[in-house]
């Protein structure tokens, strides 16, 4: 949807029907409860209609920057972007699919795309200790539905309270916590924009960073915290320092069951730092059926979840800045001749933090080759034909054997049974 001109009348009355985004607690009040009641308003506020979705280069996401400008303001920061605490990016989206084509017309085409402007808003804890550590979380979301939405349906409002205003609420929370307690090392919190364009806004910084970026010595990544189920906390990046690992395990006093994952390459911002040779992680609680939908709503999130994770973090990082440094490491990351490619697709998504045996289905899309033949989400894929799926790996190789049109057997466990079905690939 076309964005309408930034109005400051409109943000003023936009802030006003916020105000709830700033809350006052008793005295009686535990620390956590204080919390608990943050984290719920801000996730609310990020994720409220008046947002519009938060997309790149819209009003939404003046008016959202603006709002996480005020709060980090209120907590007593400073500001470290390039104009005061912002910092603005450009790029030029792919071009209409009307326009592609060859030759003079592909090129008249890309003359015709104009370039987008996001920004990212930046703050800092500077201390006398020159040596940095960085907390981020992009705030961008699909606007109305933009072409990363899996929403099939007339344009509607993405209002992404998992992503990722679960994840900017958990950084917005942490800030508080620190700007109140003496730390030795300084601390810069990111507010990216333009994650969902490809990490464009934490590109950015890391091209233009306006804190040395060889004296930041991690970065700590926030995106999708708001469905935490159970004890299962998914951390992406583990291998990016040989350390991580014995440093988590040590500061787990929340019990947390990880999923780790080595690879410092991934489809969120801590991706931007590990390129730079910064050990990153990357804080996440799992896909689900409400991913990239109008559905992604503030009822839906897991508050004390967040509360958890943020807990646990805050003991992470307060480790983290008694260290002289923080070694990094190379990741052994899958390259295009390690991933299986394939054309066909059951239309489910996987639940990634499954550690059992198998493909376990987290959300199925109407229409497609799961729902038609009856898959439901929690189903386990044990067996494709011939072909034995015992993870996401065995999974997607053995999609890769399939052609749209052909018809497979699928086994499912569903309830402690296996059920034979009958897929007819697209």
């Amino acid at each position: 949807m076309q964005a309408f001109p930034f109005r400051f009348c409109h943000v003023f009355v936009v802030f006003a029907a916020m105000s709830f985004g700033f809350i006052s607690c008793n005295d009686g009040e535990t620390l956590t409860m204080r919390g608990s009641k943050r984290i719920n308003a801000h996730v609310k506020a990020l994720a409220s209609d008046a947002m519009q979705g938060r997309e790149t280069g819209e009003e939404g996401e003046a008016i959202a920057s603006a709002w996480i400008d005020s709060v980090f303001a209120s907590q007593g920061l400073s500001v470290r972007g390039e104009v005061g605490a912002f910092q603005n990016f450009e790029y030029k989206p792919h071009p209409p699919m009307q326009m592609h084509g060859h030759g003079d017309s592909a090129s008249m085409g890309m003359a015709l795309v104009q370039a987008i402007t996001g920004k990212n808003v930046l703050y800092a804890l500077p201390q006398e200790k020159k040596r940095w550590g960085v907390i981020g979380a992009h705030y961008d979301h699909l606007g109305y539905g933009d072409e990363n939405s899996l929403f099939r349906g007339e344009p509607e409002i993405h209002n992404g309270a998992d992503d990722n205003g679960s994840g900017v609420a958990g950084m917005l929370a942490l800030s508080e916590r620190f700007a109140q307690s003496n730390q030795n090392k300084s601390l810069l919190f990111a507010a990216f924009s333009g994650e969902e364009k490809g990490l464009r806004g934490s590109n950015q910084f890391c091209k233009t960073p306006t804190v040395p970026l060889d004296t930041i010595d991690y970065m700590i990544n926030f995106d999708m915290i708001g469905r935490l189920r159970g004890d299962t906390l998914a951390v992406y990046g583990t291998g990016t320092s040989p350390r991580w690992m014995e440093l988590l395990e040590e500061c787990n006093d929340e019990r947390f069951i990880f999923v780790p994952s080595e690879s410092g390459v991934g489809p969120s911002d801590h991706t931007s730092f590990y390129l730079e040779g910064i050990p990153a992680l990357h804080f996440f609680t799992g896909q689900h059926p409400d991913y990239h939908k109008p559905s992604d709503t503030a009822d839906k999130i897991n508050v004390e979840g967040i509360v958890r994770i943020v807990n646990f973090v805050e003991r992470l990082i307060q480790r983290l800045n008694e260290q002289e440094d923080w070694p990094f490491t190379a990741t052994k990351d899958q390259d295009e001749e390690s991933t299986p490619r394939f054309k066909v697709t059951l239309g489910v998504i996987p639940d990634y933090l499954f550690s059992g045996v198998g493909m376990r289905i987290d959300g199925v899309s109407e229409g497609r080759p799961a729902a038609l033949a009856g898959m439901i989400r929690g189903d386990v894929v044990r067996k494709i034909d011939t072909v034995l799926v015992t993870d996401m790996m065995s999974y997607m190789t053995a999609l890769s054997l399939f052609e749209a049109g052909s018809e497979s057997d699928v086994i499912i466990e569903r309830g402690g049974d296996e059920i034979q079905m009958s897929v007819i690939w697209d």
